[in-house]
C-alpha cells in the first residue's frame, strides 16, 4: 500500500520513516501550547502584570515580570498562529519605509470612501465595481477534536454563472471571460483566470487587483465561526468550491513576495498551511522555508523543523535539509557578541553538520546551485564523481523535481560571499567523508533509490503554481501533456463535486442578454 510522501500529505506515494502517521499540528502542537498558555492567562493573580484586553481573544500586556515566564512558550506558538495585522502588507512596508511614505495620499481619499465591510486579507478599492453578494456562502460541516470543518457553497444563480464560465474557458477566447466578468464582477474563477491572462501580458497591477477582488468576495462570505487566525478552521481541497480560495490565497501570497513583502507572504503561507496541515494540498512546506529565510525568521524555521521532523520527516525534503542548515549559519553570524559567543559557536557547529548531511543526502543540489550563483567550483569538486554529472543523472525523476524547485527558487539567498565560503568549506568536508567511506554515504544512496519513486500530485500542482522554469522543465510527460486550467490546476483525483455541469454548446460565445 502507498503511504504519504515525506511530509507532504495524502496525495503522495513514497514511504515515510517507519510506520508513523502524520499528526495534525492543530490537534497536537497548537492545542497543547494554547492549553499551556491559557493556564497562565486564566490565573492572572498568580503572575503580576497580566490583564484581559478582550474576553474573546485574551491578549497579554508584557512586563518585566511576565516576559521571562511566558516568553519561551509564546515563542513556540508564534509560528502556528496567524496575526491579523501581519496580513496587511502596509504593516511591513511601514516598518521598512515609515508610515508617511506608505500612507501617502490615502487619508484624503478616505473622506470620499463609501462604507465597506471590515476585512483582514485585502481592502476594497473605490475603483472596484459595486459589491453585491455573488451567491457564495460558507457552512459549517462538523466540529470534532477541537477543529471546525467548513465548506464554501454556491447558490443556484452562481452555479449557472459557473457553467457559463466553463463554456467561456473551452471557447479559448479570453474576451468571453471578460464579458462574463463585466456582468458578474465578483465571479471567483473568472477573476482567477483573467488574472493569469493579465500577468502573461505583463499587466501585473491588474493581475494583482483581480486576485484581491476575489479574496474580498470570499471574506465577505465567511461563516461567523470561521477563523483565519486560530489555526483550527479546515477546508477540504477536494471540494471544487474550496479550491478557488486556496488558489486565490496562493496567488496573492506570490504577488506579496514579489512586491518585497516576504513577512506578509509568510503569514499567508501559514494561513494556507493551517487550512489543511495534514494533507497540504498546495505543498506549502516546499515554500515556507524560503519565506522564513527571506524575512530572516531563522529561529522560527528551526523550531518548525524540530517539532515536525518526528512525524513529517522534513529532513527528507531538500528544501528543509539545506534551509535549516542555512538558518543555523545565519544565527551563528548574528550572535558573535562576546557574551553570546558560545551560542554562536553552537549554531556554527550545527550548521556545518546539517549542511554536510544535506550534501551527502542530496549531492545533485550543488552543481545547479553553483551554476545559478555564477560560481565556478574548483577542480577537486567538479572532477569528483560524487558531485559530478552522475549525481544528477542517477537520481530518480521525483527527486530531480524537488531539487530543481529548490535550487530555482532559493539560489539568490546562497549568493552572499560569506554563505559561499561556508558552503565551500563544507563541500570539501563532504569529499573527505566520501573518500574515507563514511557509512552515511552508502545509507543515503539506498534511501534515495527507495524513497523517491514517484512524485505526488500536490507537488506537481505546487510546481505549476510557482512557475519556476527550472522545476517546470522537470515535470513528467503525464503532467505536461494534459490540459491545464489556471483556475484549477491538477484537480485531486478524488474530488467531491457538489453539482454536475449540464450539457451545453461548448465554445459558444457569452450572450450578454442571457447572462
Amino acid at each position: 500500500s502507498s503511504s504519504a510522501y515525506p511530509g507532504l500529505g495524502r496525495e503522495g506515494s513514497i514511504p515515510s520513516r517507519g510506520s508513523q502517521t502524520a499528526l495534525s499540528p492543530a490537534t497536537s502542537t497548537i492545542s497543547s501550547y494554547r492549553v499551556q498558555l491559557m493556564e497562565y492567562i486564566e490565573k492572572p493573580t498568580s503572575i503580576p502584570g497580566i490583564c484581559y484586553v478582550n474576553m474573546k481573544f485574551p491578549q497579554l500586556i508584557w512586563t518585566k515580570y511576565t516576559l521571562p515566564l511566558l516568553q519561551p512558550l509564546f515563542n513556540k506558538i508564534l509560528f502556528y498562529f496567524i496575526f491579523s495585522r501581519n496580513l496587511n502588507p502596509d504593516t511591513e512596508l511601514k516598518r521598512y519605509f515609515g508610515a508617511r511614505a506608505v500612507m501617502g495620499d490615502q487619508r484624503p481619499r478616505q473622506r470620499q470612501r463609501q462604507y465597506h465591510r471590515s476585512t483582514w486579507m485585502t481592502f476594497p478599492k473605490d475603483t472596484w465595481p459595486h459589491f453585491s453578494k455573488p451567491g457564495i456562502s460558507m457552512s459549517l460541516l462538523e466540529s470534532r477534536d477541537g477543529l471546525q470543518y467548513f465548506t464554501f457553497e454556491h447558490n443556484r444563480d452562481y452555479q449557472q454563472v459557473q457553467f457559463k464560465f466553463l463554456d467561456a474557458v473551452e471557447s479559448m477566447d479570453p474576451n468571453n471571460i471578460i464579458v462574463l466578468l463585466q456582468l458578474n464582477p465578483y465571479h471567483i474563477d473568472s477573476l482567477l483566470q483573467l488574472s493569469d491572462v493579465c500577468r502573461l501580458q505583463e499587466d501585473q497591477e491588474m493581475a494583482k487587483d483581480l486576485i484581491e477582488r476575489a479574496l474580498y468576495s470570499f471574506e465577505c462570505a465567511f461563516h461567523p465561526v470561521f477563523s483565519l487566525t486560530s489555526g483550527t478552521s479546515r477546508l477540504d481541497y477536494r471540494r471544487p468550491e474550496n479550491r478557488a480560495f486556496y488558489l486565490a490565497l496562493f496567488k496573492h501570497m506570490m504577488f506579496l513576495e514579489r512586491r518585497g513583502c516576504p513577512r506578509t507572504a509568510l503569514e499567508f503561507c501559514k494561513l494556507i498551511l493551517n487550512l489543511d496541515p495534514e494533507n497540504d494540498p498546495l505543498c506549502m512546506l516546499l515554500l515556507v522555508d524560503f519565506l522564513c529565510l527571506r524575512c530572516r525568521e531563522y529561529a522560527a524555521l528551526i523550531r518548525l523543523f524540530e517539532e515536525w521532523e518526528a512525524h513529517r520527516n522534513l529532513s527528507q525534503l531538500p528544501n528543509f535539509a539545506f534551509s535549516v542548515a542555512l538558518s543555523h549559519f545565519h544565527l551563528s553570524q548574528k550572535e558573535e557578541e562576546a557574551e553570546r559567543l558560545e551560542e554562536s559557536q553552537r549554531h556554527r557547529h550545527q550548521s556545518n553538520g546539517l549542511l554536510q548531511n544535506a550534501l551527502i543526502m542530496f549531492p545533485s543540489v550543488l552543481m545547479p546551485l553553483l551554476d545559478l550563483c555564477t560560481v565556478q567550483p574548483d577542480s577537486a569538486v567538479s572532477s569528483h564523481q560524487f558531485f559530478g554529472p552522475k549525481s544528477c543523472l542517477g537520481q530518480p525523476p521525483a527527486l530531480a523535481e524537488l531539487v530543481s524547485l529548490y535550487v530555482g527558487r532559493i539560489h539568490g539567498l546562497w549568493k552572499e560571499s560569506g554563505v559561499l565560503l561556508w558552503l565551500e568549506e563544507n563541500v570539501h568536508g563532504v569529499l573527505s567523508r566520501v573518500n574515507e567511506e563514511d557509512p552515511l554515504v552508502e545509507d543515503c544512496i539506498i534511501k534515495r533509490k527507495v524513497r523517491y519513486q514517484s512524485c505526488p500530485r500536490n507537488i506537481h500542482r505546487h510546481v505549476i503554481l510557482s512557475e519556476i522554469k527550472e522545476a517546470i522543465s522537470s515535470l513528467p510527460l503525464e503532467v505536461t501533456t494534459q490540459p491545464m486550467m489556471g483556475f484549477d490546476p491538477l484537480p485531486p483525483l478524488d474530488s467531491v463535486p457538489s453539482h454536475s455541469r449540464p450539457e451545453s454548446l461548448h465554445g459558444s460565445e457569452i450572450d450578454p442578454e442571457n447572462s
